[in-house]
């Protein structure tokens, strides 16, 4: 049997070490399990404390996917095996996952996190917290919640607010996919490099003379990847949120919540992007489509750990609720892609269910320490 995530430390030209992980199920498109993520804390735990480790590498096995989120059917068992909670294993699994998320994002020495093919969900949270986030030409970044009744986690309460203009409630409702023009665009990548230059990138990482200076690594880092991303530049796919950010802005800006839906619903439009965007949202919970903006609101002032602890109490309320599950078997388990949701239109969600789901279920945040 295969391991789920690999760990390398290969040595470098200075004797210190590049940390290399892999996550290694490529069948699943390398989606997230609880033992992987678990693993993933402890090996990077323990990266971030060692100074012979000089810079981390984050990749995904195969050549479809980086990540292509949790293993949301496991998710889903844990709901329907404790209807109304504590469903144990699903609020683990979002536990120990956002304790990864956030050490990325605080590991302090340069991570580089490769966002090959499909980088969505638990994926994208791994991809965001990278200090140097690479996008190839093949790179397919989403956080299409929508369709499963959930919302964008992982920390995207805290990058989804901090693109252009609407953008990111934007892709936040609709589930969109974006490429690596688009991620470049939207702040959410460092640099574009051609996939077949991964190896020569790792080559480059071994023979680099690393110091302990963590800021003279980053600059090491910033340097290389320049490189590569020069001489990638001719292949960078056309992107399609830029060009489309003042009619984003306009569906956006509406009197309320509600408004908003509904005109992204009902838009009137010759371009595929944004009609695949407004199909997405047509076939969604809309009692995700009401708590993704309460959400992003929520976690506009916030700090990432505050943004966290935040996601934990949404996330935690949101399997405990039927509305979740019924998604994932519409999609996952039975594959009707019919699902039975509580509300057919927005305007029929109740504002104190939306402010249940952000209401903590517990005294205690799991995440109060980190």
């Amino acid at each position: 049997m295969t391991e789920e995530v690999l760990f390398e430390e290969r040595e470098t030209a200075s004797g210190l070490k590049l940390g290399i992980v892999t996550l290694n199920v490529e069948k699943t498109l390398n989606s997230l399990t609880l033992n992987m993520v678990e693993q993933m804390l402890t090996t990077l735990s323990d990266w971030r404390q060692r100074s012979e480790i000089a810079c981390v590498f984050i990749r995904g096995a195969g050549d479809k996917a980086f990540c292509a989120g949790g293993d949301v059917q496991a998710l889903y068992r844990s709901a329907v095996e404790q209807p109304g909670g504590p469903c144990e294993y699903a609020e683990r699994f979002f536990e120990v996952e956002y304790r990864v998320d956030y050490l990325i994002h605080q590991m302090g020495k340069p991570v580089i996190v490769w966002g090959h093919g499909i980088v969505m969900g638990g994926g994208m949270g791994i991809f965001a917290g990278g200090s140097y986030r690479v996008v190839t030409e093949k790179s397919r970044l989403a956080m299409p919640e929508i369709t499963i009744g959930l919302y964008p986690d992982v920390g995207g309460s805290y990058f989804l607010n901090r693109t252009p203009g609407s953008t990111g409630l934007f892709l936040a409702l609709t589930g969109v996919p974006f490429n690596a023009a688009d991620a470049l665009y939207l702040g959410m990548a460092e640099g574009f490099i051609q996939h077949e230059k991964l190896d020569s990138v790792l080559e480059a990482l071994v023979d680099t003379p690393w110091s302990t200076g963590v800021g003279d690594n980053h600059e090491r880092v910033l340097e290389l990847m320049r490189g590569f991303a020069e001489q990638s530049t001719g292949a960078l796919p056309e992107g399609n949120v830029e060009a489309q950010a003042a009619a984003i802005d306009g569906l956006c800006d509406q009197t309320d919540d509600t408004a908003m839906i509904e005109a992204i619903i009902n838009l009137d439009s010759d371009n595929p992007w944004l009609q695949k965007a407004s199909a997405t949202l047509a076939a969604g919970s809309m009692l995700s489509a009401r708590l993704i903006p309460a959400q992003l609101r929520r976690c506009a002032g916030m700090n990432l750990k505050d943004v966290f602890q935040q996601e934990l109490i949404t996330s935690t309320n949101t399997v405990r609720h039927p509305e979740f599950a019924e998604g994932v078997r519409a999609l996952l388990i039975d594959k009707d892609r019919n699902p039975q949701w509580r509300y057919a239109a927005a305007a029929d969600v109740p504002a104190d269910e939306i402010d249940a789901r952000l209401t903590a279920p517990w005294d205690s945040n799991p995440l109060a320490d980190i």
